[in-house]
């Protein structure tokens, strides 16, 4: 079964599971409805009320200085897999409609270079500023971790505070502690515009 995380609160995810080797994790959100025509109706049936809201998930791949060494440790869209295929995403859904898991990024814990001690998962919105749009329009966003061989959650985290005005969101980070992975639930907004403002501050 798997265990729900509040907000700040961390986990030992390897300690007693010895067999693991590889995570999914797994981000999600939904739309809010907007105006009429039923659920998702203003934002997906071809409404007046704006373009789909586009979130992009992210990881960001960190040294033990909390810092990213070189751009090919940003895992997202656009650089799908770290250099030595331990860490993989697996592509960019732009709508969020649907249940479960919107993006997923495939972690290989066995395999993560020694160097990395933090993988920091992001949640933005794709040309948010342009498009006027704020986690105000999200609703039921979450980070769940999925063993890769068992299929069995281990952990889900909801996101359940109120992120109007902000257009980027830190979901959780896995990271070392001595031999174990860990993982920590972070929900906290900012508003940074795009996934490179993001990581610039990490260099």
């Amino acid at each position: 079964m798997a265990i729900n995380l509040v907000k700040g609160q961390k986990i030992d995810l390897t300690k007693g599971r010895s067999s693991l080797k590889s995570v999914m994790v797994g981000l999600g959100w939904d739309p809010v409805s907007q105006k009429s025509g039923g659920f998702l109706g203003g934002l997906f049936g071809g409404g007046s009320s704006g373009a789909a809201i586009d979130c992009d998930a992210s990881v960001l791949l960190l040294n033990e200085n909390n810092k990213l060494s070189s751009k090919q440790q940003l895992i997202y869209f656009g650089n799908k897999s770290s250099n030595n295929g331990s860490v993989v995403h697996t592509g960019d859904n732009r709508t969020g409609a649907g249940d479960g898991d919107d993006e997923i990024i495939n972690v290989n814990l066995k395999t993560v270079p020694s160097s990395v001690h933090k993988l920091l998962f992001v949640v933005n919105i794709y040309q948010a500023k342009q498009r006027k749009q704020d986690f105000g329009l999200i609703k039921n966003a979450f980070i769940r971790l999925v063993d890769n061989d068992t299929k069995q959650e281990l952990v889900h985290y909801n996101l359940s505070d109120n992120y109007s005005g902000k257009t980027s969101l830190f979901l959780g980070e896995l990271y070392r502690a001595g031999e174990e992975w860990k993982f920590s639930a972070i929900g906290e907004g900012t508003t940074d515009s795009d996934i490179t403002s993001i990581a610039n501050k990490y260099f």
